[in-house]
């Protein structure tokens, strides 16, 4: 199954040279993906990324897609793919980019997905791999960095690749980064308050819940069914509450 390229974008966090995004944005085009979100103030030198992406990509710089926050720019995706060079139990399980680039071929058809790049000098941090369904790793030798535009085109190469190939599953339309944050607020929430998750600390168990509902490919109608259900739990303690304090 062919990956639907034009599902897919390639978003990248706060970089920091010019000659980096205008790199990126021609290892897209040449894979065939031609939508690029940065997440910062376009603040960068605009002959600069015109110059490394050439002639070749120069539409792709005209159309960049600049937000201020990562919240926000990835709201409107339904499957999000984050990098990581470095590993550890606090980011998650990773994938190679071969097994990346399988799954997105079917989640691609009805689904709007994010190629996630960090900064240059630090990589993405663990709160904003938290918006991400998959983490990928790119094994190298030594060195564990990549230079950004090298990164880019071996995740881009890999989903380019998978077109060639018959493998891939369909996937239908998942729920939205904005539809799943708000549940996963509620969700937060709800185990707060009924003392399963620390208020000091509520994310390091949320990680694991998030991992967990990642894995499933939740829907929207699936959304609304989980927090329709936070709800009543919601509604059942305040009556609760309430019976108690006449009692």
């Amino acid at each position: 199954m062919q990956s639907n390229t034009s599902h897919i974008s390639i978003v990248l966090c706060r970089p920091q040279f010019a000659g980096n995004v205008g790199a990126a944005a021609r290892c897209g085009k040449n894979m065939g993906i031609g939508r690029l979100v940065v997440v910062g103030k376009p603040n960068l030198d605009q002959d600069e990324m015109y110059r490394r992406a050439t002639h070749v990509a120069a539409e792709v710089i005209d159309g960049i897609r600049y937000v201020d926050n990562l919240e926000a720019a990835l709201a409107d995706f339904q499957y999000i793919v984050g990098t990581t060079a470095r590993l550890g139990g606090a980011r998650g399980p990773v994938v190679s980019p071969r097994e990346m680039a399988e799954k997105v071929s079917g989640i691609s058809q009805e689904n709007r997905v994010a190629l996630l790049f960090g900064p240059e000098d630090a990589g993405l941090t663990n709160d904003e791999l938290r918006f991400c369904h998959l983490v990928v790793n790119i094994p190298t030798a030594e060195f564990k960095s990549l230079n950004l535009s090298h990164a880019v085109m071996i995740l881009c190469y890999e989903i380019f690749s998978c077109r060639l190939s018959t493998e891939g599953r369909f996937v239908s339309k998942l729920a939205s980064s904005q539809e799943l944050e708000g549940m996963y607020g509620q969700v937060a929430e709800l185990l707060v308050r009924i003392g399963f998750l620390n208020s000091q600390n509520p994310e390091y168990w949320m990680m694991h819940i998030r991992r967990l509902l990642s894995r499933t490919g939740l829907h929207s109608k699936e959304v609304k069914i989980i927090r329709g259900i936070c709800r009543q739990m919601d509604w059942f303690l305040e009556s609760r509450g309430k019976e108690d304090k006449k009692t």
